[in-house]
């Protein structure tokens, strides 16, 4: 018994409904990996929101935070830490901040994404508010000064002494070619 091949209709519509659906699953990655790397602590990433109570902290012991910033490629934006280091001791409530000014004559919003390193780290330090829970909606020139709120785990390994928070500022934004 011999098969009539498709038709060209229908090869067609197969090939538009396949790529509607390799479509669709590249923009399922993006939320797919943030997911991936809040539940592994994959790239640094560190708990977006914590119910962590301050325990006695550990007064013996000094932890250096060091703060990194960076921004992406051609980001209206000036962007950094007030200070580029704390010392703190693990257990005990810690606040920093960080002022970003937007460099343009319109509305821009921004978005901060946070890695910690070393890896091992990243489960042990606790950001209790941050302004990397949502994007920044700064007007024409504005500056303003951003809060992070934290508390280093007194479980953090013995060896870590130093840790590094690094935020890396995005326009999520699209910028036309005009801007």
């Amino acid at each position: 018994m011999e098969q009539k091949p498709k038709s060209n209709l229908a090869l067609t519509g197969s090939l538009v409904l396949l790529v509607f659906a390799m479509f669709g699953f590249g923009f399922a990655l993006v939320p797919l990996y943030d997911v991936f790397c809040e539940i592994t602590g994959f790239g640094g990433r560190t708990n977006t929101t914590a119910a962590v109570v301050e325990e006695a902290p550990d007064t013996e012991r000094t932890v250096r935070i060091e703060f990194v910033t960076t921004l992406n490629q051609h980001a209206p934006w000036t962007f950094g830490a007030d200070v580029a280091s704390m010392e703190v001791h693990p257990g005990k409530m810690y606040f920093a901040t960080f002022t970003a000014k937007n460099l343009t004559d319109g509305i821009k919003v921004a978005q901060a994404v946070p890695s910690v390193a070393p890896i091992s780290a990243s489960d042990h330090f606790k950001k209790i508010e941050c302004f990397c829970f949502e994007n920044q909606e700064f007007l024409a020139g504005e500056s303003r000064a951003m809060p992070l709120q934290f508390i280093v785990d007194p479980d953090l390994p013995d060896y870590v002494d130093t840790i590094t928070l690094q935020y890396t500022f995005f326009d999520t934004l699209r910028v036309s070619a005009s801007d």
